[in-house]
């Protein structure tokens, strides 16, 4: 077996450095690029709030094949395409792209690809009215988003604000019931995941149809869903309720929920696991309140503070 994957002529690119793998890395498939590949699918399994058995059920795939993928132990054909890609001077994405981009969309990108954090928001805020998906100036109703993973509080906290403003209160997920007519678990094992974001996608798109004033506790697997997500930031007033792992646990159970721990020896590593991996997108909720570090009562007058302040009502005594 050759030592490297036939290098790109350099006569014709002289800049590119091509892929070089050493028989050991064939062998083992350890090279960086995969190991990153891996990464990456294990970030997005967590943001979506699934397990590796679970993902290789939805996905037709063993669940050996799967811990292999997310270890870097892949076929050498990936880093062909890589070296594909690096030969045109373009991303993998772009060759897996379903669609042609077009012209635009590489400049837009281009300029985007190495700008930090803090400005890659400024043009998202920006671009959100230009695009249609955002109220023009200062036109958002007063509506409350409570985001956050399962067990922060959301439902306890979010009844009480909702009668503290005098506010209808929502509960997406049994308003994605009322649309599919079944339970979340019903719509997942029997439709999968994709028809559940879609419903997910629609009681949001009613709820800011119907409610121009409202509290909604919000499921915490949505932030995983951009396009969802980007229209729950720009017609709500988003507070991310936080809380530590074992509360989010210990409050899941205490509710008669043992799903978390049902056959799962590693539900707090799992737990942990999604709370890193969506605790960049919860971080883009406008107010953030720690409930862990207060009884109910104190955490309720914080929140309430928070969002009458953010509103600019007067506190109704």
């Amino acid at each position: 077996m050759s030592s490297k994957i036939m290098p790109v002529d350099d006569a014709v690119l002289p800049n590119l450095e091509p892929v070089v793998l050493s028989n050991e890395e064939l062998a083992s498939g350890k090279h960086p690029f995969l190991v990153q590949l891996g990464e990456r699918v294990r970030g997005v399994r967590n943001q979506r709030g699934m397990t590796r058995r679970s993902l290789a059920l939805a996905a037709g795939v063993s669940e050996r094949h799967l811990g292999n993928l997310e270890l870097g132990v892949g076929n050498a054909s990936v880093l062909i395409l890589l070296q594909v890609a690096k030969a045109l001077r373009c991303t993998v994405a772009e060759l897996l792209a379903e669609e042609a981009r077009s012209p635009e969309w590489l400049l837009i990108r281009e300029l985007l690809e190495n700008q930090d954090e803090e400005t890659l928001k400024r043009v998202r805020q920006a671009v959100l009215p230009l695009v249609g998906a955002a109220p023009q100036g200062d036109a958002r109703p007063p509506r409350i988003a409570l985001i956050g993973l399962r067990g922060a509080g959301k439902s306890t906290l979010g009844k009480m604000l909702a009668e503290d403003l005098g506010f209808p209160f929502l509960e997406l997920s049994r308003e994605i019931e009322k649309l599919a007519g079944c339970t979340v678990n019903e719509i997942q094992s029997l439709y999968g995941q994709n028809a559940y974001r879609r419903y997910e996608r629609r009681a949001v798109e009613e709820a800011i149809q119907i409610h121009p004033e409202a509290v909604i506790a919000v499921p915490g697997g949505l932030v995983a869903e951009p396009a969802t997500y980007n229209l729950l930031l720009s017609h709500c007033t988003t507070v991310w309720l936080r809380a530590h792992p074992e509360d989010h646990m210990k409050r899941v159970a205490a509710q008669g929920d043992m799903r978390p721990m049902a056959g799962n020896r590693e539900a707090m590593d799992d737990l942990k696991g999604i709370l890193a991996h969506r605790t960049p997108f919860y971080s883009k909720a406008e107010m953030h309140l720690d409930t862990s570090s207060r009884p109910l009562d104190q955490t309720f007058l914080s929140l309430r503070a928070m969002v009458r302040g953010a509103l600019q009502l007067s506190a109704a005594e």
